[in-house]
């Protein structure tokens, strides 16, 4: 069984669910299914992330949502600076499109919601931020080159913004990202939770 929420095309009997859940002051209404990360309730290292984010310095430019599922952080980000385009991205089909549906559902427009493991498929180098709740269950490898492959994608000024749980490897993460970008700050400690930022310096 490939019903794994970082496979390609879940294999999964489907259970669509819609709840609203509060970012931002604001009501999103969500639509999930089995197959994605965090089905029931936006989770709690997205939340953390999302209250720990700030656009306000940031450089022109859009913002990349690495590892979307059915969108809340992408949606959110959208939400916020509506001057900005979000690209939403995921490796997971099943995910994609519930994604589709939920930005349709609250009305949100500036997206962009395309398929891409990594960043095979990510062709701007321009992001004034890429964030991400990375798939821990994927393996190493891949969270690794969801941080290494971020640099070249970014902005001068622009910022990687990363949650992890520091016995999900939180602490080797900021080890990596440090030595990719020359900084990492932890901006946020929640519950084990790690909100991990690197900036790319010109």
């Amino acid at each position: 069984m490939t019903n794994y929420y970082y496979t390609h095309n879940p294999d999964i009997v489907h259970d669509e669910k819609q709840w609203n859940f509060e970012i931002f002051n604001h009501q999103f209404k969500f639509t999930t299914d089995n197959g994605v990360f965090s089905k029931r309730t936006v989770d709690y290292g997205s939340r953390t992330l999302l209250a720990a984010f700030d656009a306000t310095d940031l450089p022109n430019g859009p913002i990349l949502d690495l590892g979307t599922g059915y969108g809340p952080i992408g949606m959110a980000l959208a939400y916020q600076s509506p001057e900005r385009t979000v690209d939403m991205v995921d490796v997971n089909e099943l995910a994609l499109s519930l994604a589709r549906k939920n930005v349709a559902l609250n009305g949100i427009t500036n997206v962009n919601i395309f398929t891409s493991d990594v960043y095979e498929q990510v062709t701007a180098t321009n992001y004034a931020a890429i964030v991400t709740n990375p798939p821990v269950r994927a393996g190493k490898a891949v969270v690794d080159a969801m941080l290494t492959g971020a640099s070249s994608r970014l902005a001068v000024g622009g910022t990687l913004t990363v949650v992890l749980q520091k016995k999900q490897g939180a602490p080797s993460a900021k080890k990596l990202m440090q030595a990719t970008f020359g900084n990492c700050q932890i901006i946020k400690k929640d519950k084990g939770y790690y909100i991990l930022q690197s900036v790319k310096e010109g």
